[in-house]
């Protein structure tokens, strides 16, 4: 099997349909775009954030570099009776069909990625944006996770990679299928702030099991070093939250929310 640059494929796409649905980003998010219509949900994956801001009536289109994942949407989509706008597209390659006045962000910056395709992702979403068009781009601190954070450092890193993860259980889905996802840590370069994982997929389902593996980039980013890529990209104003409380971020914020303004 040929790995794709993430691991949002596959099974992982289908378990991420059934157990990946909430979130409080979901209304945090939909109360700020509802006033800056159309809104664009920019690595929407299977419409966790999208499905529900369409039952709000909010005119959002999707995208992903996924096409499994946008299949998924759209059946979840349709099962509910819409008919959304989604293509499949790679931030760094964003040609939207339309300009927007919101674009949302949410979990997928730095996801299978170069530093270089980031920048470029920045430049193609401010495109991508009405003359008073607002993007809002949330991204988890290199130090959130601390188990990952303290590979970083050399001894760490030399006992890599990590044995696959035991933690994990068995979710069974309404349709009674059973997924279960394992991973674990394949490398870290404190350098060029990546970490690739390895990720295995496994599914049973009227006594047959499937198993799938995927392999994972996560480039990683400060605060200020995504400030500044925002502004080279040629946001006219950027303002950073902590992560759906509305407030000013502190070191106890494990995830940041980026609100750049054209």
């Amino acid at each position: 099997m040929s790995i794709p640059d993430t691991w949002h494929h596959g099974l992982v796409a289908e378990w991420w349909a059934h157990f990946n649905t909430e979130g409080p980003e979901i209304e945090y998010l939909g109360a700020r775009v509802a006033d800056a219509q159309p809104v664009l949900d920019a690595g929407c994956g299977t419409g966790r954030l999208l499905v529900p801001w369409i039952r709000a009536g909010l005119d959002v289109d999707g995208c992903d570099a996924s096409t499994d994942m946008i299949r998924l949407c759209r059946d979840r989509a349709r099962r509910e009776g819409h008919d959304p706008t989604l293509f499949v597209q790679a931030l760094h390659e964003l040609d939207p069909p339309r300009r927007y006045g919101a674009i949302v962000v949410c979990g997928v910056f730095g996801l299978g990625s170069t530093r270089a395709q980031d920048q470029e992702a920045l430049s193609r979403l401010l495109r991508s944006l009405e003359p008073d068009g607002v993007l809002f781009l949330d991204n988890e601190v290199p130090y959130a996770n601390e188990r990952m954070w303290a590979r970083w450092a050399k001894t760490e890193r030399d006992a890599l990679p990590t044995d696959w993860s035991d933690d994990d259980e068995w979710r069974r889905a309404p349709d009674g299928a059973e997924f279960l996802l394992t991973s674990r840590v394949l490398s870290v370069d404190p350098l060029d702030q990546c970490v690739q994982l390895a990720i295995r997929a496994e599914k049973r389902e009227h006594g047959e099991a499937r198993i799938e593996h995927w392999q994972l980039s996560m480039r990683l980013y400060f605060r200020d070093e995504l400030v500044l890529m925002l502004e080279r990209a040629g946001f006219g104003s950027v303002r950073v939250e902590g992560a759906y409380t509305g407030r000013e971020p502190t070191p106890d914020d494990h995830s940041l929310l980026f609100i750049a303004s054209r």
